[in-house]
């Protein structure tokens, strides 16, 4: 049974970066589309950024295009996402996925990690 393990959540200023990283452990992270979803207090989950099992292909969602990177290193079987330019909206719980399909709908990933909290304060 694959699990995800985030980590590197926290608070931070307007402006500023966080990186999130996400251990996949009883798998091989190559056989996986990877990404990362997020929720807001009161908001339904979104869903933020995913990668191919080759790191070639990303997706973005509109609200963190050229903020955002995501990235995978299947030798160390971790993904990351790289956060810049961090405003306000950004703030809620981010969520590590894994799956087989190619997709940013919620129901097609069918591996979640426990999430990790990011906070962005003025």
């Amino acid at each position: 049974q694959v699990q995800l393990v985030e980590s590197g959540g926290g608070s931070v200023q307007v402006g500023g970066s966080l990186r999130l990283s996400c251990a996949v452990n009883g798998g091989f992270i190559g056989t996986y589309y990877m990404g990362w979803f997020r929720q807001a207090p009161a908001k339904e989950r979104e869903f933020v950024a995913r990668i191919d099992w080759s790191g070639r292909r990303t997706v973005y969602a509109d609200s963190v295009k050229g903020r955002f990177t995501i990235s995978r290193d299947n030798a160390k079987n971790t993904v990351a996402l790289q956060m810049n330019s961090l405003k306000a909206e950004d703030t809620a719980v981010y969520y590590c996925v894994a799956g087989l399909y190619d997709s940013s709908r919620e129901r097609s990933w069918d591996t979640w990690g426990q999430g990790t909290q990011v906070t962005v304060s003025s």
